[in-house]
């Protein structure tokens, strides 16, 4: 029977304003698709079509968007929380949608983690919840999880000290879970399902699935997100934007002057405008009907459509919020967001963030 999924939604995005002040973060652009479509379209493609949005901030603009889920590939239920729940406290809200075993995903991560392995390895532990684990470079920054040598979850390290971190794996936000685990969520109220839920489950039936080889990464940092888009578009992390690029970095429709330089792994899109001398650099995005003026130069900047760079502007690490404009001889070196309809600085003017 294939596997149901819900997906937490309810975030403000706080961190990725001013794009967040006029959309919710899963309606942020990511290349050329809304984030929250990276997900649906991930457990579409691993054969899970029912999914459960459990929503709050801003969720008339997602319903707009996402709509039934049909456009994704899937068949969307949507739950709407009166208030912030938590991760467990919004999962309790979908009980009523939810057979006997279920997928809990973070809406907040871009990942091509092999769900379809994940829930393999939880039927054959006989796991009442298996959570999706990844190992990190610097284990320092995260809460770590402890496992034993049959998978199963040892406990938890915290904010751990040098001298305590034994090994570098992290919970990635994606938990396989049988029905009885709802049962553990009292409701009405916000729970954390990391602190009230797993700490419990800890030698009752709680695993772990190691993910060695997949992409993860949170965006909900302004340097996240602008690294999310770099990765998308070089294939670092393996998504349906690939089948489209396939047909090379600049859409039908667009109009780029052949003295402009475009990079392979960037996308200039339909409408839009390029001119003469102009670099259209590596993780860069030129949305539509965005219009980058001669000579300017970006690299890992992303233009949301209708945003106009005039000439001689020089971008790294930048995104223009829709219809924004960046005057002439303007130098910016981010990370560094720019609100919709929003001019940026005076021409010529130098700005760099931090």
């Amino acid at each position: 029977m294939p596997v149901q999924v819900v997906i937490l939604v309810g975030g403000k995005g706080t961190r990725l304003r001013p794009l967040t002040a006029t959309r919710p973060k899963p309606n942020v652009p990511i290349v050329d698709r809304p984030f929250l479509a990276y997900a649906l379209e991930w457990v579409a493609d691993h054969g899970m079509t029912d999914v459960v949005l459990c929503c709050g901030f801003k969720s008339d603009a997602m319903v707009e968007e996402f709509g039934d889920g049909s456009r994704f590939g899937v068949s969307i239920t949507w739950v709407f929380e009166p208030e912030p729940r938590g991760t467990a406290g919004g999962l309790k809200m979908a009980e009523e949608h939810l057979d006997d075993r279920f997928l809990l995903l973070n809406g907040d991560v871009l990942t091509d983690m092999d769900l379809t392995a994940q829930v393999a390895a939880h039927e054959r532990s006989g796991a009442r919840g298996t959570l999706a684990l990844v190992p990190v470079a610097d284990p320092s920054a995260y809460g770590l999880v402890r496992l034993n040598d049959d998978s199963s979850v040892a406990g938890f390290l915290e904010k751990p000290e040098p001298d305590e971190i034994d090994t570098d794996l992290i919970s990635a936000g994606a938990y396989v879970l049988e029905r009885d685990v709802l049962d553990m969520i009292p409701p009405g109220r916000e729970v954390s399902i990391e602190r009230e839920v797993w700490p419990r489950l800890v030698g009752d039936g709680l695993f772990g699935f190691v993910h060695r080889d997949a992409y993860w990464m949170d965006i909900g940092t302004p340097e996240r997100y602008i690294q999310a888009v770099a990765d998308v578009l070089s294939g670092a992390v393996e998504t349906r934007v690939l089948r489209r690029l396939r047909g090379g970095p600049v859409a039908p429709g667009a109009v780029v002057d052949p003295a402009a330089t475009v990079a392979p792994d960037a996308l200039v899109e339909e409408g839009s405008r390029v001119a003469a001398g102009a670099v259209i650099g590596s993780g860069t995005v030129v949305g539509a009907g965005a219009i980058v003026g001669a000579n300017a130069v970006l690299e890992r900047s992303i233009l949301l459509p209708g945003a106009i760079v005039e000439s001689d502007a020089r971008l790294r690490d930048f995104v223009a919020g829709e219809r924004s404009r960046v005057p002439a001889g303007t130098t910016v070196t981010g990370p560094l967001l720019v609100a919709d309809d929003e001019t940026l600085a005076a021409a010529g003017e130098s700005l760099v963030a931090g």
